[in-house]
């Protein structure tokens, strides 16, 4: 059975998730215009994968309740939490996949209650540390036994379907930024003085990389590949920090490339879309650990909001999820492999008709990729589970 806008608008919805970020309150926005939701944060927002000095977003045009906690190694207890998620009346409980306590607290709440739980999956591969091993069965059993599962990507789904989890059961919801933000158009004073903060001229072609500095986002690769072009008319720009920095800088003095590499340091949230508009190409380089692969990688995202055309290896979510669509609107390379990397860049950078090309295709592809296309199919999914 369907049910209509209107009995939708009068469903309780209880969403719990770690923290929101500025990525997120978008999509819970749109998704508090058409449900009755609670939204319960449980995390502080120091999440080893999240840069801490982006910080966090603890309100918006939506109801939401953080709940304080406590820390017991990696893992989170907010001890009200199963408070709220039974004593309230709620019609569906909606999950993302994290949270050793709160994902069980949530399933367990749904199943006594008799309601309908929904799970948001990121992860397109298994995860190879000792403890996701070892609770691997109790994964893929929420999988199969969730009543839809929303799928950040078509990645993620093909990784689903391949855990036995039924098609039909499965939404796919395209990770989105806000992109009126990213795609504000820079004046060319504004460009000109980051490329002058930067000490780089207006002649040199900028090969950009923004994001955390640590060994996942395979940043030496990316370095070693564009030592080994050689090349005296593009400077690559390392924006973001992390644990990684002190080795990438040792690398650059190493290789004498100290006149073609600029650490930026962290960029704020505001400063990004000057970056993307100064920048001639991204370059996001991730490899797989034993904590999976890249999810998606927003950053991309932003990036064609500018313009920018994106070379991503392939453990990134948004090449292996179809929106970095290889020789169209970028370049997707093997992970690990800085001789693949040094061609299309040396390809690229020789090719000033083709960068505009792929720029301009990106451009037009990220125009559809919305909240409210997004918190559409969270909606689908909801409605489903609810049928």
């Amino acid at each position: 059975m369907k049910l209509a806008a209107s009995q939708m608008a009068d469903r309780k919805v209880a969403y719990v998730t770690n923290f929101c970020t500025h990525y997120m309150r978008g999509l819970l926005e749109q998704l508090a215009r058409q449900f009755d939701v609670d939204y319960y944060f449980y995390s502080k927002g120091d999440e080893w994968y999240w840069e801490q000095k982006l910080g966090i977003v603890r309100d918006g045009d939506f109801h939401s309740t953080y709940l304080p906690g406590i820390a017991l190694g990696n893992t989170r207890i907010a001890p009200t939490l199963p408070f709220h998620l039974l004593t309230k009346r709620y019609d569906v409980y909606v999950k993302c996949i994290n949270g050793k306590f709160a994902i069980p607290i949530t399933y367990i709440a749904a199943r006594l209650k008799r309601k309908p739980f929904v799970l948001r999956v990121e992860v397109w591969t298994d995860l190879e540390t000792p403890f996701h091993k070892l609770v691997s069965p109790l994964v893929r059993y929420l999988y199969r036994h969730a009543d839809s599962v929303i799928a950040y990507g078509e990645h993620v789904k093909r990784y689903l379907v391949s855990r036995d989890v039924r098609p039909d059961r499965i939404f796919v919801a395209l990770p989105v930024v806000e992109n009126r933000m990213y795609s504000q158009s820079i004046p060319d004073p504004d460009k000109a003085a980051l490329r002058e903060e930067l000490k780089i001229g207006r002649d040199k072609k900028i090969v950009l990389y923004l994001g955390r500095l640590v060994a996942s986002k395979g940043c030496k690769y990316l370095l070693e590949a564009f030592a080994s072009l050689r090349r005296n008319d593009a400077v690559l720009v390392l924006a973001g920090d992390g644990a990684e920095r002190d080795n990438l800088e040792a690398f650059v003095s190493q290789n004498k490339l100290t006149d073609v590499v600029r650490f930026a340091g962290h960029v704020t949230q505001e400063m990004t879309p000057k970056y993307y508009a100064i920048a001639y190409v991204q370059v996001l380089p991730s490899i797989s650990t034993a904590f999976g692969k890249e999810p998606w990688a927003l950053v991309v995202n932003e990036a064609f909001n500018q313009g920018v055309p994106v070379i991503a290896s392939d453990a990134v979510g948004a090449a292996a999820g179809g929106l970095v669509q290889d020789g169209i609107n970028g370049f997707v390379v093997p992970e690990q492999d800085a001789g693949s990397l040094a061609r299309v860049l040396q390809c690229i950078l020789d090719d000033e008709q083709l960068r505009a090309q792929m720029g301009s295709r990106a451009s037009a592809e990220i125009v559809s990729w919305t909240y409210e296309r997004m918190a559409g199919v969270f909606a689908d999914a909801i409605r489903y589970a609810m049928r």
